[in-house]
């Protein structure tokens, strides 16, 4: 988000603002719900605050799987993340290139064969991974105790200028969950659409969040940095809210095709996304009712219930098994 008042967050970033200063939110989406949320810099790493943001989720909504797009890659976040119990599934904008050069195996490459599909590059340096584990461990312990600044501690391990045999046996345990998540990635259908859908419900919180700050041009016109992380977070408790109530219609009205024994309808509505404002007024001049006005959710229900699409065209899309591998 472009800001019109500098702060020390404030950061040129050509990618996001063009010629002007700007910040970026750096959220969680789970399931379309936006469960926590931060601020960064323009200029900060968006993988350094994966793990800060994943482990200080203080939400009864926990999710075992992340996606990120490459952005959200370092050096180390593989490591942690499964240290930690998380199947980090980014989305690499170049899979060919990653393929070919971040593939690692137990054994030489030699010893796959000359007609291996995806030979790794090199062997796993195994004996430098045992070697180091009582140092790799009072790492993870160190983050999970936050002695110390969890953001920083993850930059600093990321960083290539770094060389001592700690960090490079925790940069060698990491290539092992990248190259499975890389196998897996290529091999299972399922594991791609559910990466591409996580991305996707993350982006459709941005646009929603984006629509909501249409006031000065969509620029920040906030002094200090106390007052951005309130805006974001305020940001955050509106599209909740929104969402909640797209929720609450979708809910009766599939209560109500499953009475009537709509299958077609049911599994129609199953599919539809509940980050949508356009049925919402988020223009104009308010006014607020100190007793407050009931939301019209039944004029809305009915407005779904007569809806009629193509329902042959979604049912098959909508029945399908879970979002599980």
């Amino acid at each position: 988000f472009a800001t019109v008042i500098d702060t020390p967050r404030s950061q040129h970033a050509a990618r996001y603002f063009g010629m002007e200063k700007g910040v970026v939110a750096n959220n969680v989406v789970t399931n379309h719900l936006p469960i926590i949320t931060g601020m960064l810099s323009a200029h900060d790493h968006e993988g350094h605050a994966l793990f800060d943001l994943l482990y200080n989720n203080e939400t009864a909504v926990r999710s075992t799987i992340h996606s990120t797009d490459t952005h959200g890659t370092n050096l180390v976040n593989f490591a942690i993340l499964s240290v930690f119990g998380y199947d980090f599934a980014p989305r690499y904008a170049n899979l060919q290139e990653r393929m070919r050069t971040s593939l690692y195996g137990f054994q030489a490459p030699t010893a796959y064969g000359a007609d291996a599909l995806f030979p790794p590059v090199r062997k796993l340096n195994t004996a430098l991974i045992v070697s180091e584990w009582d140092q790799i461990q009072r790492i993870m312990v160190s983050l999970a105790r936050k002695t110390v600044s969890q953001h920083v501690l993850i930059q600093k391990l990321s960083s290539a200028k770094r060389r001592n045999r700690t960090l490079q046996a925790l940069w060698e345990y990491d290539h092992i969950p990248e190259t499975l998540h890389l196998l897996a990635f290529v091999d299972s259908p399922r594991r791609r659409q559910n990466v591409q859908r996580a991305l996707n419900r993350g982006e459709h919180y941005h646009a929603l969040k984006r629509t909501l700050t249409h006031g000065h041009a969509g620029k920040l016109r906030y002094i200090s940095e106390d007052e951005q992380d309130v805006w974001n977070e305020a940001s955050r408790l509106l599209v909740n809210l929104i969402i909640f109530y797209n929720m609450t219609i979708l809910e009766q009205a599939i209560a109500a095709q499953e009475a009537a024994d709509n299958t077609a309808a049911v599994a129609f509505l199953r599919s539809v996304s509940p980050v949508a404002w356009h049925h919402l007024n988020l223009g104009g001049q308010w006014t607020f009712y100190g007793e407050g006005t009931p939301a019209p959710v039944d004029a809305c229900v009915a407005a779904v219930l007569a809806y009629r699409p193509a329902m042959a065209d979604h049912a098959e899309v909508a029945q399908e098994p879970p979002e599980e591998e």
